[in-house]
C-alpha cells in the first residue's frame, strides 16, 4: 500500500511539474507548484523524514508560495490582465538538464546506500531536532529569523519606492 501511495505522489508531482512547464498563465503555474510542494511533503513523510515534510509544508507551501500567489493576484488586479510567461532558450535548457541528469545518475550509481540502520527508530528525530534547535543552535536560528525579517522589510521598501517613482 505504501508503494502505491508513493507512486501516486510521484505521479502527481510529475504532472504538476509538467503543468508548470507548459502553462503560460503564471497563476495556474503557481497553483501547480503548490500541488508539487504538497506531494513532495507527502513523499518526505513516507520516507520517515517528518521534519522535512513539516518544513516543506510550513515554509515553502505555507509561506513562500502563498506570498507568491498573493503577489500574482495583486499584480493581476493592478494591471488588469493575466500575467503570462513565455519560454525562451529551449536548446540550452535541454542541454543543461540532460547534463545534470547524467551527473545525478552517475552520482547515484556510485553512492552506497545503507540497507537499514538499527538506531533510527529508537529516538524521535523531530523532538531531538527541536531540542537541538532551541538549545545548541538557538543563536543561528534567531539570527536567520532576523535576517529574513530584514529582507522582508527591504522588499517592502523597495516595492513602495518603485511605486512612488512610477507615479511621479
Amino acid at each position: 500500500m505504501q508503494e502505491i501511495v508513493l507512486y501516486l505522489l510521484v505521479g502527481f508531482s510529475v504532472a504538476s511539474v509538467l503543468v508548470i512547464l507548459f502553462n503560460r498563465n503564471v497563476f495556474y503555474s503557481a497553483l501547480a507548484l503548490l500541488g508539487c510542494l504538497i506531494s513532495l511533503a507527502g513523499i518526505y513523510g513516507l520516507l520517515s523524514a517528518e521534519f522535512l515534510a513539516i518544513t516543506q509544508l510550513l515554509i515553502y507551501a505555507g509561506g513562500v508560495l502563498i506570498l507568491m500567489i498573493f503577489g500574482i493576484m495583486l499584480t493581476n488586479r493592478i494591471s488588469g490582465k493575466a500575467l503570462e510567461s513565455k519560454s525562451h532558450n529551449w536548446m540550452p535548457g535541454i542541454l543543461l538538464t540532460g547534463s545534470l541528469l547524467v551527473v545525478l545518475v552517475a552520482a547515484f550509481k556510485n553512492s552506497i546506500i545503507p540497507s537499514q540502520t538499527s538506531d533510527l527508530n529508537t529516538v524521535n528525530p523531530i523532538s531531538q531536532v527541536g531540542v537541538e534547535l532551541m538549545s545548541t543552535y538557538a543563536a543561528p536560528f534567531e539570527v536567520s529569523g532576523i535576517l529574513l525579517l530584514v529582507c522582508l522589510i527591504g522588499a517592502a521598501i523597495t516595492a513602495s519606492s518603485f511605486k512612488k517613482n512610477a507615479n511621479g
